[in-house]
């Protein structure tokens, strides 16, 4: 349960994340509202918080009428009901299907999925059909099997599905990496030393105070390789993106994760330089505002620090939460951007 101040901070700050979370009872006139209800705020000595409207209606409060806190808005219905009908196909449908489900047209469905979720129907579907097959290839002793259990109609249907995204092949996925080769180099930084390295799909790990041993832990099985010709021009774009902060979105990169991780990643390189947001923040962004700890652990998961700006993550108090690194580098990171930004 939200704190008294916690929540009494979402309500100041009529902050959509914490809707869903608790509801507002306001004493003096009889009502509850979402924490972002737009009504003039009442007093803080008025004010009750419940876990739920139900709790609220037996304190004998009544529901408010210009928020509505205890109505499923049609669009988060729309979502809901498309996703569980993408799961139930377990692949992707038709983006005319699922808008007219829903009774909305294509265009507008795309938007009002992607704002809930970070990702397309199609997009989110591929990420399911994908993580799935994460899974399956872990403990499969045929690639070609595992792709059929996930969902694939062929081998050839993955592989032209997969292309740009799991930047491993499936058998190297299987085995630890083995077959992919990975450039790397650890390389002084205003910040420390600073571990780089990359496939030839883009970088796959950047962290401070680590060597070769991460690597090793991640791709036990791939082909290490310090340094390298073409690998320098990107380790020089990566430098420069921590030492002089910026739109860093050229900078390609080899990552993976579950859909809900991609979608919070997504959300991270969302976040303007020099801005920070809230676990409950980026939550919301992702149509999950009830998954805050979730939302706090994709966060954590991330193996590209300041590409996937995750030290832009803080708690709701305005406390800086944790840091992979060591809290001195995430404020350091910060104050870098805020500096650039001329703040």
């Amino acid at each position: 349960m939200t704190s008294d101040d916690e929540a009494w901070r979402a309500v100041l700050a009529r902050d959509r994340a914490f809707d869903g979370r608790f509801v507002t009872g306001v004493l003096s006139t009889g009502i509850y509202c979402r924490p972002s209800c737009a009504a003039r705020h009442p007093r803080r000595e008025n004010v009750r918080f419940y876990a739920d409207g139900g709790a609220a209606r037996e304190a004998g409060l009544r529901a408010c009428m210009r928020c509505s806190p205890d109505d499923v808005s049609r669009d988060e219905r729309a979502v809901l009901a498309a996703i569980a009908a993408i799961k139930a196909a377990g692949q992707p449908l038709a983006l005319g299907d699922l808008a007219a489900r829903c009774g909305y047209s294509p265009a507008h469905f795309q938007r009002v999925f992607a704002k809930a979720t970070g990702l397309s129907p199609a997009a989110y579907a591929r990420a399911l059909r994908q993580e799935r097959l994460a899974d399956v290839l872990t403990g499969a002793e045929r690639v070609t099997d595992a792709i059929y259990d996930a969902g694939f109609s062929g081998p050839s249907r993955f592989y032209s599905a997969t292309e740009e995204r799991l930047g491993m092949t499936p058998s190297a996925w299987v085995h630890g990496g083995r077959g992919v080769t990975i450039h790397w180099a650890v390389v002084p930084t205003s910040l420390g030393s600073m571990l780089v390295a990359a496939t030839d799909k883009g970088v796959c790990r950047l962290s401070f105070n680590e060597g070769e041993a991460a690597l090793l832990t991640r791709f036990p099985h791939a082909t290490l390789l310090q340094g390298g010709a073409g690998f320098e021009a990107l380790l020089a774009q990566v430098v420069a993106a921590v030492e002089t902060p910026g739109d860093n979105a050229n900078i390609p990169l080899d990552v993976k994760g579950t859909a809900f991780q991609e979608a919070v990643w997504q959300a991270l390189r969302r976040i303007p330089t020099g801005e920070t947001r809230s676990y409950a923040q980026i939550a919301a962004a992702v149509g999950r505002p009830g998954a805050v700890r979730a939302a706090g652990s994709a966060n954590g998961a991330n193996n590209v620090a300041v590409l996937i700006p995750c030290h832009r993550v803080i708690r709701s108090d305005g406390s800086p939460g944790g840091y992979a690194y060591g809290l001195e580098i995430k404020q350091r990171l910060l104050d870098k951007e805020r500096e650039a930004n001329g703040g």
